[in-house]
């Protein structure tokens, strides 16, 4: 972890799920953390957690809806106010929405649309020039394994997600010259809140989704310990856990005309 000894982090989405154990596993590490998320509660009782275990550590909060530009904005404007220089921007807020599409509440799409692809990008530029003048920073976008296919019921989430994972790996090559390195972390299914918000009301689909494929269930733990891990190593993307690496690599494999067909045929159990 020697990479991130000292290095002032930024998390959005820090409030819970992957963004929380982002937090907890850089504490021990970092000298600065930044957590941005729209519950300021959690944010704050997070901030009191972590600076009661390590002492050293300096913990920032803001609360703000990084969907809204304004606020995006103001959140960089606070940056340079507060003399930081944010050296690891770690873009982990983002919504789903599981369902037909012509089913979808607008309200709902749109808000996903602006998180997950604009807050992402408009984030990532409004901080990257302070990191490519240091010379020294990384990015860690968290994308998902559903960047790699279009998948039916959640046809807008997957395809905000390749966007991600495109964007990511377009950026890794840009910026590696400039001293700057862009990871996608890419994972599957994981326990955390995702579900439960991506679901339609009656449409719980938490714990079926999670028993339905347990070999590919990854814990937060693991996920994050991965984005950090190749992070360090200077990958462009990664897949937390070894059995959905593999899945994933084979079905690439697949000529798209097959894969069009298995969609189709499972798509009402997707």
């Amino acid at each position: 972890m020697n990479f991130y000894e000292g290095c002032t982090t930024l998390i959005t989405g820090a409030s819970s799920g992957l963004g929380e154990e982002f937090a907890r596993q850089l504490a021990p590490h970092v000298g600065i953390l930044i957590l941005v998320a729209r519950r300021m509660d959690r944010l704050e009782a997070l901030q009191a957690e972590l600076q009661s275990l390590h002492h050293d550590l300096t913990v920032h909060v803001y609360g703000a809806d990084l969907g809204e530009e304004k606020k995006r904005v103001e959140l960089a404007d606070w940056i340079v106010g507060e003399d930081l220089s944010v050296d690891f921007l770690i873009n982990n807020a983002g919504l789903g929405d599981h369902g037909a599409f012509e089913d979808g509440n607008w309200n709902k799409i749109r808000a996903m649309l602006d998180v997950n692809i604009s807050a992402l990008t408009h984030f990532s530029h409004l901080l990257l020039p302070a990191m490519t003048s240091g010379g020294r920073g990384a990015i860690l976008n968290v994308s998902s394994v559903v960047s790699f296919f279009p998948l039916p019921n959640m046809a807008v989430y997957s395809a905000t997600k390749a966007y991600v994972t495109s964007l990511s790996e377009a950026l890794a090559i840009e910026l590696r010259p400039r001293g700057i390195t862009v990871t996608a972390l890419c994972p599957g299914p994981v326990e955390t809140e995702f579900f439960d918000v991506a679901s339609r009301g009656e449409d719980a689909i938490s714990e079926a989704h999670y028993d339905s494929m347990p070999v590919f269930v990854v814990s937060p733990q693991e996920v994050v310990r991965t984005g950090l891990e190749a992070v360090v190593r200077g990958r462009a993307r990664v897949i937390p856990g070894p059995w959905l690496c593999l899945a994933v690599g084979a079905a690439l494999l697949v000529p798209f005309f097959l894969t069009r067909e298995i969609l189709r045929a499972f798509r009402s159990k997707l």
